[in-house]
């Protein structure tokens, strides 16, 4: 009788760290999932897109500087680039009217990037509504109309920024594929980043004084897209052309 109590005994504690261990490993293959999503959506609420099904939407963040945007343009219209969306803040937009025109003028579409280069997820509602609230007005004041799109300044957001930014009108965009441009690891790193480039993917660029050696990637990296016969669309067109992938902010 006693045998057969302890060997229970041993056979419920090695159950008991069976279950823990893969609650353990579950868990972390969880939250290293969540942590590599780059877009999210609350439950039933408002979502961020960070991917299509087919097609590709280069974007180029700026936030500061006059120097690379318009070598980032030049090599854009000499590349016959037609579609791309822009992340503009708007105190760079307010500083640089003359490029905020020439990315009007020459087809691309215009996202806000916020005012102020703030970490939505650090502010309260009220202080993410008045920092896109001023991007707004900025955007008014250049004529730039019908904006939809926004992308949050640090690229960090949670259920709070996606219910103001849907309140105000706006998707928010993410990005599936990142070039690292941000950090000047080298032309052929940045080139070799973006290569892995598929359909569906939102491209994240820069054209920010920051990254200065995007200029001189961009050219591969059209070429190498093109040689996938993927096609360069808006995030907008790519809204609207196929599903988009969204996954949930906990």
């Amino acid at each position: 009788m006693n045998f057969f109590f302890v060997l229970n005994g041993k056979t419920f504690k090695q159950l008991v760290i069976v279950v823990t261990t893969a609650f353990f490993a579950a868990w972390f293959l969880y939250v290293g999932n969540i942590v590599h999503l780059p877009a999210f959506s609350t439950k039933d609420g408002p979502k961020a897109i960070y991917k299509g099904e087919k097609d590709l939407a280069l974007t180029f963040n700026i936030g500061w500087g006059d120097e690379k945007a318009e070598p980032i343009l030049d090599v854009l219209k000499k590349e016959n680039v037609k579609a791309a969306t822009f992340f503009l803040a708007g105190s760079w937009a307010e500083r640089h009217p003359d490029l905020v025109a020439r990315i009007v003028k020459e087809g691309y579409e215009i996202g806000i990037l916020g005012y102020n280069y703030e970490d939505y997820t650090e502010l309260e509602e009220q202080k993410i509504r008045q920092d896109i609230a001023k991007a707004q007005d900025a955007f008014k004041k250049l004529n730039v109309k019908d904006i939809k799109l926004i992308r949050a300044p640090t690229g960090h957001f949670d259920q709070k920024t996606l219910k103001v930014a849907d309140r105000l009108g706006y998707t928010v965009v993410h990005w599936s594929l990142d070039s690292k441009d941000w950090t000047n690891p080298g032309i052929e790193v940045i080139v070799k980043n973006a290569a892995q480039a598929k359909k569906g993917d939102i491209l994240l660029l820069h054209a920010s004084d920051s990254a200065k050696q995007t200029a001189k990637a961009l050219p591969q990296i059209i070429q190498g897209i093109n040689s996938k016969n993927l096609k360069f669309v808006s995030v907008s067109e790519m809204i609207a052309n196929a599903e988009t992938n969204t996954s949930e902010v906990k």
